[in-house]
């Protein structure tokens, strides 16, 4: 299901995340669980992958993640305030120790001049470490723009466990 690169990143998180006993929650939108399901797809990840929020609704992101109304109408659901507030949600509604989000527009439809397709922010936040956030537009369709976020969100992933 997963090819040899989405499978190798997915990896090096877990190993990371094993030699520092650390726990991975994610939060998604765009990608619809796939990061999740990129850490699963390894056996043996049930003691790095604590759990996982779909948060496709802005209704879901306020309820499960707590992120602000404020910042899904004064900013938009993509938007580098959501995704820094989707991460620091799923963090502070898990018992993990390592959170990634991930808000985009993956189309092939709903971009707009100001939020083109392809355009995905992605934050990670780790206890006790500064938040880090990206902003990308990735280019290709639906599917290509999809397994570039979940890349993005493992690399980001691994970059803050290995701190």
């Amino acid at each position: 299901m997963f090819d040899h690169e989405l499978r190798t990143a997915a990896e090096h998180v877990l190993v990371a995340c094993r030699a520092r006993k650390l726990k991975v929650v994610t939060a998604e939108s765009c990608t619809g669980g796939l990061v999740a399901a990129a850490l699963t797809a390894i056996a043996g990840s049930s003691d790095v992958v604590e759990r996982g929020f779909v948060t496709y609704a802005n209704e879901a992101k306020r309820e499960m993640l707590g992120v602000s109304w404020d910042a899904l109408l004064g900013h938009g659901a993509v938007s580098e305030p959501v995704a820094r507030a989707m991460a620091a949600g799923a963090l502070a509604h898990s018992q993990a120790d390592l959170a990634v989000s991930v808000t985009g527009v993956a189309g092939p439809g709903g971009g707009s001049e100001d939020k083109p397709v392809g355009l995905v922010h992605l934050a990670a936040v780790r206890s006790g470490h500064e938040p880090i956030a990206e902003r990308h537009v990735f280019p290709g369709d639906r599917d290509a723009i999809r397994r570039a976020a979940v890349l993005t969100a493992l690399a980001m992933l691994a970059s803050l466990a290995e701190r």
